[in-house]
């Protein structure tokens, strides 16, 4: 019941948003994965309508499934007590009870991998056709599914051919025709690089990874102790310790999990040190500790009372935390509150939000005004929470995840045409998924996509932890006269370079800080193209004081490389009284104006007010 409430309740993540989008397009592979993922997303939606739950109900149903898929592994192995407690172990384990809450292709990769240990389970101790019937079809299951799959494979395999009863299967034609069956569902993704030219093995083996020597996987251990919860890593941890121990016995379990286990556990250890450090990959080895649940309890039964209890205690309470966790995501509250700190998830936050002002925008706009995106992500949220196809600009982000092919195969990449064509149309940017460092030159970009860029509508989410920016494109000239027009009365000149959206710094002080008596803000602020009228300073969304504007910042000049027409007058400061303010957290924020008339609130970070 908790995992459907979270996957009605939470925001799309997004990839969820871009596989749902991916469900629109029917094929067998993508540029990012095989066909599996996206299908059930297809699947969610024609039963239950075009909306996040649909889409993750599939996910969810397939997630519950792995506590009775350790159930029956470790029945047929070792009886009907440690069933149960393997069952329970998955459940409990963080990420294996929270399995299904999101639309990831990790729920069916996981299906799949725990169908073929059972198989393997099966055959070792008769080989029938229906276990190779099983292992066929999980072996399917698990190529359509990602291309991480060929881990579990290998792993797969290096555990059969540990044990003696599995290197015999190899005279049994019935497992050659598995593996035919399992291999032929490798075709589609196969077909699909032939046809654009290798991207997606590309993306997923050569581009993501550094393939050098990193110390960032010396976090392995702990993150994994973290999210499997320490003393259920040490018990599986022991049991394969206990396989390599037990190897050489009649079990055929304790070697088929050793050979599986090294891959799958020790074998991303290593991995950790040359693959991908950049994006989230704390759930790869997760297919290894469910199969490890399945022996588990046969150790776990000879440890004392009070150690079982710690064990089913901290992986309980490592679960509830995660979907503590999740449900604070779930509400405007929650992610408001979280906004201050390192535990504020981006990518289930701030859809919702832009999705509603972009309505109000178009709303607002002349019929027909065509929506254009500044990433994949953005245009995926916008795609389903619309109903339509989102047009998307190229992005650093568009390859960073394997998405630009994807999305010039279906003509939804936008190179500019659109921008300048004169009819009207809305163009929104998220301004957060570029660092700070790389928003002016995307600024540029956009200029040089547009021609002319009018003062964007500003939509801070989270006290700007989620920032967008949304610019109602007229034709060229019509922009141009209403410039004519500031220009009469006062404001940016007419023939001035085109005029990009405003960027600030707070120097003094520092988030988080405690202030007393009075409030100092130091910083810079700069609207290249046009120039400041005035800086204000908030307090809470409250303008508690103008500030000081102008004064020399030639280094921030020198930063940025700005033209000597826009000056290095970019300087601030201001003072704010505390008087009469009650203690505790305030958000401290700038709200700028241009001297075009344009009004940017940039985000706010946390003091704590004494």
């Amino acid at each position: 019941m908790a995992k459907l409430l979270l996957a009605a309740w939470l925001q799309p993540f997004g990839d969820e948003a871009f596989y749902a989008q991916e469900a629109r397009h029917p094929a067998w592979a993508y540029s990012d994965l095989p066909g599996l993922t996206a299908w059930l997303a297809w699947l969610g939606t024609a039963v239950g309508g075009p909306s996040i739950f649909a889409v993750r109900l599939p996910f969810v149903l397939l997630g519950s499934l792995l506590p009775w898929l350790a159930w029956r592994i470790a029945h047929r192995w070792f009886g009907e007590a440690a069933a149960w407690q393997a069952a329970w172990l998955v459940l409990l384990m963080p990420l294996g009870g929270a399995m299904g809450v999101l639309a990831l292709p990790d729920v069916p990769m996981l299906v799949a991998a725990l169908l073929c240990l059972d198989a393997f389970a099966a055959l070792l101790a008769r080989a029938g056709w229906p276990a190779f019937v099983q292992l066929a079809l999980a072996l399917a299951m698990g190529a359509l599914t990602h291309y991480r799959f060929a881990l579990v494979v290998l792993a797969g395999a290096a555990g059969l051919l540990a044990v003696r009863e599995g290197r015999a299967l190899l005279r049994h034609p019935g497992l050659w025709l598995a593996l035919a069956a399992g291999a032929a569902a490798w075709w589609p993704v196969l077909a699909w690089n032939l046809a654009n030219q290798g991207a997606g093995v590309d993306f997923q083996f050569v581009q993501r990874h550094p393939w050098q020597p990193q110390a960032a996987g010396l976090w392995w251990l702990p993150v994994q102790a973290l999210v499997v919860t320490p003393p259920l890593l040490l018990l599986l941890l022991a049991t394969l310790a206990a396989a390599w121990r037990r190897r050489g016995g009649d079990e055929p379990a304790w070697p088929l999990l050793l050979g599986l286990g090294a891959v799958a556990v020790p074998g991303y250890f290593l991995l950790g040190f040359f693959a991908d450090g950049e994006r989230v990959s704390f759930h790869w080895p997760l297919a290894g500790w469910l199969a490890l649940c399945t022996a588990a309890p046969v150790l776990l039964s000879r440890w004392r009372p009070w150690a079982r209890r710690v064990v089913y205690g901290f992986a309980a309470a490592g679960l509830c935390a995660l979907l503590a966790y999740l449900a604070v995501l779930a509400t405007p509250a929650g992610r408001a509150w979280l906004a201050a700190g390192p535990a504020y998830a981006d990518n289930l936050s701030g859809w919702n939000e832009v999705a509603r002002a972009v309505r109000g925008d178009l709303a607002a706009m002349p019929p027909g005004t065509l929506l254009v995106a500044d990433n994949f992500m953005l245009g995926a949220q916008l795609s389903l929470a619309l109903g339509s196809e989102v047009r998307v600009l190229e992005h650093p982000l568009n390859a960073k995840h394997g998405r630009a092919v994807q999305l010039q195969q279906w003509g939804l990449l936008e190179r500019g045409e659109s921008l300048q064509s004169g009819a009207p149309v809305l163009l929104v940017v998220e301004d957060t998924a570029r660092p700070l460092r790389a928003r002016l030159d995307g600024y540029r970009e956009l200029c040089t996509l547009a021609g002319v860029l009018p003062s964007p509508r500003v939509l801070n989410v989270d006290q700007g932890r989620k920032r967008f920016l949304r610019f109602g494109l007229a034709s060229p000239a019509a922009l141009a006269d209403a410039r004519a027009d500031a220009e009469a009365d006062g404001g940016v000149p007419a023939h001035a370079a085109c005029v990009l959206p405003a960027l600030a710094w707070v120097d003094s002080p520092q988030p988080g800080e405690a202030i007393a008596g009075e409030l100092r803000v130091e910083g810079w602020a700069l609207k290249s193209g046009a120039g400041l009228a005035r800086v204000e300073v908030l307090l809470d969304g409250e303008v508690v004081a103008q500030a000081n504007h102008g004064l020399p910042r030639p280094d921030v000049a020198d930063y940025w490389g700005l033209p000597a027409s826009d000056g290095d007058a970019f300087g601030f400061t201001a003072e704010v009284p505390l008087g009469g303010r009650e203690p505790g957290r305030a958000w401290l924020g700038l709200r700028l104006h241009a001297t075009d008339g344009g009004v940017e609130d940039w985000p706010a970070m946390p003091v704590e007010l004494r």
